[in-house]
Parts: structure tokens; C-alpha cells; sequence
């Protein structure tokens, strides 16, 4: 019920009774890391795997907040240990599954995924595992088909919802998938994933940033061409009008069915993603207009400016990550760590 605070006392208040009860330290690193405070989640995992080195929980557990902070080749291991001793529980194998997703191992993440689910073919999670596993891995059809089969056992699952909306999102099913988030937003108000809800601008501005330098640099490669044979300029203008148009096609093709919901969002997600986002918008904008301007005035040096715009553009997108990143709390203590490592390193360069 979200009543996380409440669940910390209670806890606690068992561990004051027994401090080394692996199970309770298991049980304190998932509220901790629930509540997003994933340094305090690790301390109280590691406290439990050294309490109980035989409790599949505490492994587990252990690697979910790994993942969660960032460290998915380190979860791999604690994963493992959770499946040897428990290899009949399908829980250990779908955190596996997770571990070696986040890791970027695919298919043995499939294969893990698989095996949990089969060990508990009615289980909600391990569903949405596949679903998700196969999402990364990019095979979308598997995944809309696992995440409908967990939304016919649970209807009302937030999770679920959100993850076929995010997959209509990349088939660009733009009205369906605005309308699911919207209403698991409505249901969950205190999980609202503002960030998401703004896919449509993100996305656009995606397209854009892999669109407009190749189409740009084609245009490039015609008016260098037309130096050494003059008709081919006609082609370079016209092929300058047929990639401005086809990227404000796509934005149109995005943001129209989108509705206002997106830029009302926008409003609420960090400052930092905000300011980059806005940006490469702007950028964009004057990017398609430089091309068109080159098409009626044939003065090249608009074509050129378009193309050296879209470095900008990968700026602002860099910006964007940022700042969606400062805002969770495993981004945030994976910066620390690097930057506390590059404190060590320059102390140690000061040193020699």
C-alpha cells in the first residue's frame, strides 16, 4: 500500500529483537530499497547475506539493488547464488533474468526469464519479466504477448499497463499508448512517470537527431557533385525540400495524435531534461528551416550550417539523459562513486 515508513518501524523494531536475523535484514534492504534509498538497501543486504549465507532472499535481494544501483555485472553474481540455492523458486531466476538484462546479455537473460516462468506459469512477474527481457533484447512481439497475458491475470497491474503502453509507444501507436499512461497516472497518482508521459517529444526529437545529419550530408554530397556538373543542383535543392518535409511528416505524425498531454509533462520532469529538450527542439526547428531556405535561395552555406546544427542536437540530447538521470537515485550514486573515484585517481596523480 505504499506505506513504506510504517514498514521500516515495523521491521526495525524486529530487528531490535534479533539483529541477525537474515530474513529481517532481507526484508529491511526491500523496503529501503522501495523507498529509492539504495546505499541504505545494499548495507542492509550485505548485513543479511553475512547474517544468513544460506538464504536465497538475501542474495536476491542483494542483486535488486545492484540493478537498481547501476551495478548489473556485479548482480550478476548474488543472482546466481539466489538460483543454486533455490532452483526450484522462480523468483531467484527471474532476478537473473533481470541482472543479465540490465548487464546487456540478452539471450542468456531470455533463456533465465523462460525458466522462471515455467517454473510458475501463473505468475504475474514472471510474465512481466519476460515481457521485459524480451523488450531489451527486441523482440517486441514476445513481449506485447507476455505483457497482455499478465493484464489478463491482473487487469489493474500499473506495471503491466505501462509497459504495453511504452511498447505501443515503439510502434507508434501514439493515441493508445498517451491514453494508457494517462490513466495508470489517474490510478496511481503517487507513481506517475512523468517522464514517459513525454515520449512523444523525446522521440521526435530522436528521430530528428538520426534524420537531419544524414539527410543534411546527402544534401552535402549533391552540392559538391553540382560543382563539377551543374545540373545536379536542381536534385541537392529538391532533395533538401524532400528531407525537410519528411521530418516535420514524422513530428506531425507523432505529436498531433499525442494531444497536449506530453507538453503539459514536459512542464514537470528535471529542469535539466526540460532545458534539453526545449533546445533541441529550437535547434531542430532552425535546422528544417535552414534546409528549406537553402532550397529557394541556393546559397549552400544554410545546407551546411543544418547539417553542423545536429551537433548541437546531440548535445542537448546528452543533456536530456542527464538530467533524467540526476533525478534517479541509482544515477545519482553511480555519479558519486565516479566521481569519487576520480578524486582517488587525482589524488594519487598529485602524489606521484
Amino acid at each position: 500500500m505504499g506505506r513504506y515508513t510504517e514498514a521500516e518501524r515495523v521491521v526495525r523494531d524486529g530487528l531490535a529483537v534479533d539483529p541477525a536475523s537474515g530474513r529481517l535484514l532481507s526484508v529491511l534492504a526491500w523496503v529501503l530499497r522501495l523507498r529509492r534509498d539504495y546505499p541504505g538497501a545494499l548495507a542492509a543486504a550485505d548485513a543479511a547475506v553475512a547474517a544468513d549465507p544460506s538464504l536465497a532472499d538475501a542474495h536476491a535481494e542483494r542483486a535488486e539493488t545492484l540493478i537498481s544501483l547501476l551495478r548489473a555485472a556485479d548482480a550478476v553474481s548474488p543472482a546466481r547464488e539466489a538460483v543454486r540455492l533455490a532452483p526450484l523458486r522462480p523468483s531467484g531466476h527471474l532476478v537473473l533474468a533481470r541482472a543479465l538484462s540490465s548487464a546487456r546479455r540478452r539471450e542468456e537473460a531470455r533463456e533465465a526469464a523462460a525458466h522462471g516462468q515455467r517454473l510458475d506459469p501463473s505468475s504475474v512477474e514472471g510474465l512481466l519479466t519476460v515481457a521485459e527481457v524480451d523488450r531489451e533484447a527486441g523482440h517486441h512481439d514476445s513481449a506485447f504477448a507476455a505483457a497482455r497475458a499478465a493484464l489478463a491475470l491482473d487487469p489493474a497491474n500499473p506495471y503491466a499497463l505501462w509497459l504495453v503502453a511504452m511498447l505501443d509507444a515503439e510502434r507508434l501507436r501514439v493515441r493508445r499508448s498517451m491514453r494508457v499512461l494517462r490513466d495508470v497516472a489517474r490510478d496511481n497518482p503517487a507513481r506517475t512517470d512523468v517522464l514517459a508521459m513525454t515520449w512523444p517529444i523525446r522521440g521526435v526529437l530522436g528521430g530528428l537527431r538520426r534524420g537531419l545529419p544524414l539527410g543534411a550530408a546527402l544534401v552535402g554530397v549533391l552540392m559538391l557533385a553540382a560543382m563539377r556538373w551543374p545540373f545536379v543542383g536542381d536534385f541537392a535543392r529538391l532533395l533538401s525540400v524532400v528531407v525537410a518535409l519528411v521530418l516535420l511528416g514524422f513530428a506531425l505524425r507523432v505529436l498531433v495524435p499525442a494531444g497536449r498531454l506530453p507538453w503539459r509533462c514536459l512542464r514537470l520532469v528535471p529542469r535539466l531534461t526540460r532545458r534539453g529538450t526545449v533546445a533541441g527542439l529550437v535547434t531542430a526547428g532552425v535546422a528544417v528551416t535552414l534546409l528549406l531556405a537553402y532550397a529557394v535561395s541556393t546559397w549552400w552555406i544554410l545546407a551546411l550550417v543544418a547539417f553542423l546544427l545536429s551537433g548541437p542536437m546531440w548535445m542537448f540530447g546528452l543533456l536530456e539523459l542527464l538530467g533524467a538521470g540526476l533525478d534517479h537515485p541509482g544515477y545519482r550514486h553511480a555519479l558519486l562513486d565516479l566521481a569519487g573515484d576520480f578524486r582517488s585517481w587525482w589524488r594519487s596523480i598529485r602524489r606521484w
